[in-house]
């Protein structure tokens, strides 16, 4: 890939269109191989909530459900190489020390957002769902729409998942020296203050119990992410591996 950076904006541009292509058509395979699962899919989500009932209320109320979710796990299953796709074109244009960082962090990326979606499925989803559904209740019988509920769901799910990101972005900042773990310690009640902000944007739930499960560990993987910043700041003269990518 030698070059690359040398070329002007419409062979790039050239580049891009041929990635998401292939990004696409990733997506695709990954929604045909997905549809037979679906229903296990639906059960999965589904035992978040074992006691409730879900509903469509139209003719063909279930065919959009039915079809999002086959995207949400085609998605999944393409993820890995839509993240190679997206990778491979910003490649040319980082510098060398950058390279070498970013793909010693991808694991960790994976690792961190599975454990977010992971911690929102069974920690996040049971309390915010009993508290959701059981509210009003004596006022009158919920009747919950299966697709109202899957976005609900998969929405909590990916932005936690995307929030435990922040220990490695912290830690890949300070490697590339644009912030320190001082100026990270400084604002502590900046990030308490932006958790609970986060945690009202995230959660569905306007409860402070449910929030709370959400703002609490982004609190600590703030701490985290200072400690990874002190590790990146004393580790920052020695010189990084060489990653070869073929």
């Amino acid at each position: 890939m030698e070059g690359e950076g040398k070329l002007g904006v419409t062979p790039h541009l050239e580049e891009l269109r041929h990635r998401l292509l292939k990004s696409l058509i990733a997506i695709a395979l990954g929604v045909g191989v997905s549809f037979p699962f679906v229903p296990r899919a639906f059960d999965i989500l589904k035992s978040r909530a074992p006691d409730t009932d879900f509903v469509f209320t139209e003719v063909a109320g279930m065919v959009g459900p039915y079809i999002k979710m086959a995207f949400y796990c085609g998605f999944v299953l393409a993820l890995p190489y839509l993240v190679y796709q997206a990778v491979m074109f910003a490649y040319p244009g980082m510098t060398s020390k950058e390279k070498r960082y970013f793909y010693l962090l991808l694991p960790g990326v994976a690792l961190f957002f599975l454990g977010g979606a992971m911690f929102a499925y069974f920690i996040c989803l049971p309390p915010a769902l009993r508290f959701l559904l059981g509210f009003g209740s004596d006022i009158a019988q919920p009747m919950i729409s299966i697709g109202n509920y899957v976005a609900v769901v998969i929405k909590l799910i990916f932005w936690i998942g995307v929030v435990f990101e922040l220990p490695v972005i912290m830690f890949f900042l300070t490697k590339m020296g644009v912030v320190t773990p001082d100026a990270l310690s400084g604002k502590r009640k900046h990030a308490v203050v932006g958790a609970f902000v986060l945690a009202a944007i995230i959660t569905p739930t306007p409860d402070p119990v449910n929030q709370s499960l959400v703002a609490l560990p982004v609190i600590l993987l703030y701490e985290l992410g200072i400690l990874l910043s002190k590790v990146a700041r004393v580790r920052k003269e020695e010189p990084a591996p060489e990653v070869q990518l073929e």
